[in-house]
């Protein structure tokens, strides 16, 4: 037996960054009736799972729990190991990642990604038919908020207008305004402010080194990523689809990311249409926790998507 591989898990709270709090409707969910904490928890994990579990644990409802937050957050684990352990900790039955219907905008329906977290491991019985009752019960009030409160949290984030920039100049007794465009500041203003999609992507090689990509790999590939964001993605979720399961080296990062971009493209969804009598709206997908790939709970074994549990069939 090693003595080590049993001790109580470690402390959570050595860094003195303060854990960053998600966006309304996202980050950490913790499951009902958990029993209180105490030392022996995570006892059987890995010395980085039983890490990562108690400061996850830690932290309040509504944590960020982006591979990016919790590596940046504590000091002992950096993203990769951070991502590693989180998928550990989904086949070990303390997390699954779910994507939550939580609004409609236009015409699409906007998606929100949680993290729904156990102290105790639950088998894939039990969090079926838990995410089964999450999906039965009635959709929070957060869109709104969310749509209220996302362009002060992430200023960056806002799209660059696909027209040029035009500045109007009244002229006395004249209805008509006057278009005065100006390249310079116009091009400023853009360089200012990239896209969602460009900052997932010149991100991503801080997620992983392999695919660090350089600024015109980042806007040959803008309009690809962007794609992704119109299908009601986040960042998050781009970030972990396109780092899940590398290769030990990549030689060429932007013939990578650019096919995985064209491969791993998710579904349009649509907005929701009135569903026939009988038929249950469809509110809750259950994220593989090692490819990112959203589906029906019941598809999924220990966190992960068949092709992440059996990658190579007989």
């Amino acid at each position: 037996m090693v003595v080590s591989d049993l001790s109580p898990a470690p402390c959570a709270s050595a860094s003195s960054r303060a854990h960053p709090k998600a966006r309304p409707g996202y980050g950490k969910r913790s499951v009902p009736v958990q029993r209180p904490p105490h030392e022996g928890d995570f006892a059987l994990l890995p010395e980085r799972e039983r890490h990562i579990a108690g400061y996850v644990d830690a932290l309040p409802d509504g944590a960020a729990m982006d591979i990016k937050s919790l590596a940046r957050s504590q000091p002992l684990y950096g993203q990769m190991a951070v991502g590693s352990a989180l998928r550990a900790l989904g086949v070990a039955g303390h997390l699954r990642h779910v994507r939550c219907l939580s609004g409609e905008s236009g015409d699409q329906v906007r998606w929100v990604t949680r993290t729904f977290w156990s102290r105790v491991a639950r088998d894939n019985e039990w969090w079926n038919a838990f995410l089964a009752a999450e999906e039965r019960r009635p959709a929070p009030q957060e869109a709104a908020e969310a749509a209220a409160t996302t362009a002060h949290e992430a200023p960056v984030s806002l799209p660059v207008p696909a027209q040029p920039l035009v500045t109007t100049v009244p002229q006395q007794r004249t209805a008509e305004p006057v278009p005065v465009p100006d390249p310079v500041s116009v091009s400023q203003a853009t360089a200012g402010r990239p896209s969602p999609a460009f900052l997932a992507l010149a991100h991503l090689g801080r997620a992983d080194s392999r695919l660090a990509l350089s600024a015109a790999d980042c806007a040959a590939l803008e309009q690809m990523a962007a794609e992704w964001f119109a299908r009601g993605v986040d960042a998050d979720y781009l970030t972990r689809a396109l780092t899940a399961g590398l290769p030990a080296s990549v030689d060429l990062p932007f013939g990578f990311v650019r096919r995985r971009l064209r491969d791993k493209l998710p579904p349009r969804l649509p907005a929701a249409a009135p569903a026939a009598p009988g038929t249950p709206v469809r509110r809750l997908m259950v994220e593989c926790t090692e490819c990112g790939a959203p589906g029906r709970p019941e598809a999924f074994r220990d966190g992960l998507c068949r092709p992440c549990r059996d990658p190579d069939p007989a």
